[in-house]
């Protein structure tokens, strides 16, 4: 079974908090499309992390839809419940953990908070029908799943994600990846340290303003 935990690549987290939220923000509604989620540690983490830096009422306009293809066909039912064993969130702060989940079974499980789990909602989705989940996402954040992809695979996945971003969205990669250049001038880097990128609205490849 696939698996990630809690708050992996923090760093990239933290890079949409600081450089992404504060553009997203003035959104009536922010959409989020996390692709390849596995059984829901980073859409939930990217929740906290969210929930953490913004007030009640912004929190409840944002949907997180976790996609995986899902071979097990378990991670519906995780991401759903929201329920994880204990050696799964032992990475997590002690104040986020007190504060956005809950023991179950004795302390054997930890379940996260019904204001998250109503955030986060998961559809079975292969990104290589390359038809997307949805459009007018302010997020896509697709990791290491892209690592399994065939290159020319990765370049149509990624430009998929391009066309269902809303103008100026922002796109979160896997950190040992760098975009192909089939890509270029399709996205901009947002930070150095980070694989965050802005979608450019008009790309060269097509020559915006020209007849």
């Amino acid at each position: 079974m696939a698996f990630t935990y809690f708050f992996r690549d923090l760093q990239t987290l933290e890079a949409v908090r600081d450089k992404a939220l504060p553009q997203m923000s003035g959104r009536r509604h922010i959409r989020i499309w996390d692709a390849g989620c596995a059984m829901g540690a980073e859409p939930y983490s990217l929740a906290i992390i969210l929930r953490e830096n913004m007030g009640n009422f912004m929190f409840r306009n944002v949907k997180i839809i976790a996609t995986d293809i899902d071979c097990s066909q378990r991670f519906e039912e995780i991401i759903r419940e929201g329920r994880y064993p204990d050696e799964q969130v032992r990475r997590i702060p002690p104040n986020i953990l007190e504060k956005h989940f809950r023991q179950a079974d004795g302390g054997a499980f930890f379940r996260v908070s019904a204001e998250l789990r109503k955030c986060v909602e998961y559809r079975r989705h292969d990104l290589l029908s390359m038809v997307p989940v949805g459009g007018d996402f302010s997020l896509v954040m697709c990791k290491n799943v892209l690592l399994h992809f065939k290159p020319a695979e990765r370049v149509a996945v990624m430009q998929m994600f391009y066309d269902a971003l809303e103008p100026g969205g922002f796109f979160v990669t896997e950190q040992t990846q760098k975009l192909p250049l089939e890509l270029n001038g399709m996205f901009e880097p947002v930070v150095r340290n980070s694989q965050l990128f802005r979608k450019i609205d008009c790309p060269a490849r097509l020559r915006c303003g020209s007849a």
